[in-house]
């Protein structure tokens, strides 16, 4: 059977697999709009369902709308994007909501090559949006669909290549029905690829739709499947990280405007693994006197390219006169427990300065 064929054969299948079996307790699936796709697809990206729910309800409750999300203060966005990562995604959101309602009448476009002009809409998202809740015949091709066709068709290209991805979106396109079949179908190959033909482990090929179609269950191959080349290892960092204390309060500074977690609050902190003696420079050098320190502990975080192991040390410590603020600001514990967003990374920390932590 060609390619062609074999994918058309396998769309009815698979749709009226997913109307008898799709989760219905997720609310991105109830009342969908455009904006209500938008928001769940981008927190859904690098991210777990599970993790993204509450997040989903809190985030639609405060901004239900791309009018509330346009003009939300930075800050308050953070924080209720605070523990999902990727921060970028949120501050794309907001400037995309700015661009729908200065060009779009406060309403997402419609189609998928309109979506795509937004900040922080690829491919993949504006197809979801297009599919799911305007019925365009728009494939979205993320990793769960490249897996699943890769099994189905036997496919030996790269899934970590955007060549790949492109031609599997271009096959998709060929076969995609429209209407409300449009997004049915996005959502089957992702609650496919999400329950049925999973990443780690056996696919559980007895349960899978297309069990009488797919190349791999026939042939016996599916741990071959998808092919991808091998991930790069992650290079370490090391860091010191000053829990600095003044009259009960923390100090906490911003992150450089671009690059890792740009623009977000961190606890103070320097390269490489410090002494005591170091410490103590360090923080003099910005402009505070050290009165105590003690050690902190230590922690390690993961990014999906470079991994932090830090060290911790507590100061306690009062300014010195006409120093200045050495870009620092000063937080009560409560302040920094409910109203400042801190990356996942430096969690560890906030509990070691806040009494009950989280």
């Amino acid at each position: 059977m060609e390619q062609a064929e074999l994918l058309a054969s396998a769309v009815p299948p698979l749709i009226e697999w997913y109307r008898k079996n799709r989760r219905t307790d997720l609310p991105w699936r109830q009342d969908v709009t455009p904006y209500r796709v938008w928001i769940s697809e981008i927190m859904l990206q690098q991210t777990r369902i599970e993790t993204v729910v509450p997040y989903y309800v809190r985030f639609l409750q405060r901004l239900p709308d791309a009018a509330c999300l346009a003009v939300v203060p930075e800050d308050e966005l953070m924080k209720l994007w605070e523990g999902l990562g990727y921060y970028s995604r949120a501050r794309n959101l907001k400037k995309a909501a700015g661009v729908v309602m200065a060009e779009h009448g406060g309403e997402l476009p419609r189609t998928a090559e309109e979506l795509r002009r937004l900040p922080g809409i690829g491919d993949y998202t504006a197809g979801a949006i297009a599919s799911i809740a305007c019925g365009e015949p728009a494939p979205a091709v993320d990793g769960n669909v490249l897996r699943v066709l890769a099994r189905l068709t036997e496919s030996d290209g790269d899934v970590t290549k955007e060549k790949t991805k492109k031609q599997a979106a271009e096959r998709l396109r060929e076969v995609y029905p429209s209407g409300r079949e449009a997004g049915l179908l996005t959502e089957g190959l992702m609650e496919l690829g999400e329950t049925v033909c999973i990443p780690n482990g056996t696919p559980l090929c007895s349960l899978c739709p297309w069990r009488d179609l797919c190349l791999c269950r026939a042939h016996g191959t599916q741990s071959d499947y998808p092919v991808r080349a091998a991930k790069k290892e992650r290079r370490m960092e090391r860091l010191t990280v000053l829990l600095l204390e003044r009259e009960g309060r923390f100090a906490l500074c911003r992150r450089p405007p671009s690059g890792l977690l740009a623009g977000l609050w961190q606890m103070p902190n320097v390269p490489g693994t410090r002494t005591e003696e170091e410490v103590l420079r360090a923080v003099e050098d910005l402009g505070l006197i050290p009165e105590s320190v003690r050690p902190a502990g230590r922690s390690r975080h993961l990014f999906s390219h470079v991994e932090w192991h830090m060290t911790g040390w507590l100061i306690r410590c009062r300014e010195e006169k006409g120093a200045g603020d050495g870009g620092l600001s000063w937080f009560s514990p409560e302040e920094i427990r409910g109203a400042v967003a801190l990356p996942a990374a430096f969690r560890y920390w906030r509990k070691k300065i806040t009494e009950n932590g989280d």
